[in-house]
């Protein structure tokens, strides 16, 4: 049977790739998109997760509005110089014929484990902040969801907005911090293998055999245009469509364990503290804290042909 999952999303360009890679993954059945700030503002990231659930004729999907700012901290804005004004690469969309659930995105996942115990996959693929609000509001989801897969962090690699922080962690890490150290089972997706998978512009041109392709083709000159002001390469790494492709097959990956913190102030703020010493049996305060998953290795090829393939089949 599919992998019932619920996507946290901001999008945002990667966004857009990786909601569309597991529309058209038939291990999956995408249950509902939960939406957060990053990318975007949540209203904006709200209308484009119905702009793409109503793309890919998938309108009954539930689009759930999310939180607008971080739990702690002031949000500093939001990355609209990498994925366009509208988040879509400034390619004109038109306004979605869907609206959005009335219950907060929080409640929504709730309400989602609870109903369905030891069935859903959350794939958090933004900031944590609607986990972390979702944990408050019902601890005992902790017990009954089958797995969470963040796409976020950096263990072992630079961050992407400082040398210690990846975005999506540096947005929100006292969210952050909570939803590694919540005790349910946790793979962290990070920098370490998404950064090991790049997309140039002959890949993105080898996706217009679909009408899917196109537009992601389409939508992420945008992407491709950034890279090059930025890094004088116009290619991209693959950030969210990772998450998507650990929950379709875990084997693409190699993975370690041990516990995670999140710093949560400071110069590091946002930086993913891994604890590699497999010391974890003794007294300290590390070996409280609850083993992740961590991806450190990833077969990109493989990976690039199965986005690929279902991609055009799309």
């Amino acid at each position: 049977m599919p992998k019932k999952i619920i996507i946290d999303t901001d999008p945002g360009i990667d966004d857009a790739m990786a909601i569309l890679f597991a529309l058209n993954s038939p291990e999956l059945e995408v249950v509902g998109l939960t939406t957060i700030f990053g990318n975007v503002h949540t209203a904006l990231a709200t209308r484009n997760a119905l702009r793409l659930v109503e793309f890919a004729g998938r309108g009954r999907i539930p689009v759930v509005h999310g939180a607008h700012r971080p739990l702690h901290i002031e949000l500093e804005g939001v990355a609209d110089y990498v994925h366009g004004t509208n988040g879509l690469g400034d390619v004109p969309h038109d306004d979605p014929l869907g609206q959005a659930e009335e219950c907060s995105a929080a409640q929504f996942i709730v309400n989602t484990v609870m109903r369905q115990p030891g069935e859903i996959t959350l794939i958090p693929i933004g900031p944590l902040t609607n986990l972390a609000l979702a944990l408050l509001l019902e601890p005992r989801i902790v017990d009954q969801v089958s797995e969470v897969i963040v796409m976020g962090g950096a263990a072992m690699v630079n961050g992407n907005v400082n040398p210690a922080a990846e975005a999506n962690i540096w947005n929100d890490p006292h969210a952050a911090d909570r939803v590694f150290t919540a005790g349910w089972p946790v793979t962290m997706v990070g920098l370490d293998v998404t950064e090991k998978i790049v997309m140039d512009e002959e890949y993105f041109a080898s996706l217009r055999g679909s009408r899917t392709g196109a537009y992601i083709d389409a939508i992420s000159q945008y992407y491709l245009d950034f890279h090059y002001q930025w890094h004088a390469v116009r290619s991209c790494h693959t950030h969210d469509p990772s998450a998507i492709a650990y929950a379709i097959d875990p084997s693409l990956f190699t993975a370690r364990v041990g516990p995670i913190r999140v710093v949560t102030e400071g110069i590091a703020r946002g930086q993913t503290i891994w604890d590699r010493r497999q010391e974890w049996a003794r007294p300290t305060a590390w070996s409280g804290q609850p083993m992740v998953n961590v991806c450190v290795g990833v077969d990109d090829r493989r990976f690039l042909e199965l986005y690929r393939q279902r991609i055009l089949a799309a």
